[in-house]
């Protein structure tokens, strides 16, 4: 597989929180609605714009959005938890009051986070005695050679 780096990852989660926005709500065993179905009459249509429904997720994009929540295992808690928030498109405001954290610290946590993902997808692991800054600076040349 082609190298990763941190937009083709960012993409990817930002596509998982779009599948799982997509996939219909998980209703209790037993909900049923017990109203006939309405059929509109061709009266009572004119004049409105159709309805367009978006369609269910493929099983790929299914099966890729379940892989990409799997990467969230390889971060701390609260990491995985801003990443995640990022790629449902919440501002940051929200995400910093949370946390209790300010937006450049909310932003280098998120970078640390996807810079993560990224150097586990390439088959390396980020030296534990190197800065964060270090590990963001070299997520996306880990195919070429890695600064010192």
């Amino acid at each position: 597989m082609a190298d990763w780096t941190m937009a083709r990852v960012q993409d990817r989660l930002e596509l998982a929180a779009d599948v799982f926005a997509q996939m219909p709500g998980v209703k209790p065993q037993g909900y049923f609605n017990a109203w006939p179905e309405y059929f509109h009459s061709f009266a009572d249509q004119v004049g409105q714009e159709p309805q367009m429904r978006r369609p269910l997720p493929s099983p790929r994009m299914i099966t890729e959005a379940e892989e990409a929540m799997l990467w969230l295992r390889w971060l701390e808690k609260d990491d995985a938890r801003i990443v995640w928030l990022r790629a449902n498109r919440k501002p940051w405001k929200p995400i910093c009051w949370q946390f209790g954290l300010s937006r450049t610290a909310a932003t280098k946590r998120w970078q640390f986070g996807i810079a993560l993902i990224v150097w586990r997808l390439n088959g390396r692991v980020p030296p534990r005695r190197r800065s964060q800054r270090f590990v963001v600076e070299n997520a996306d040349r880990l195919s070429r050679k890695i600064v010192l």
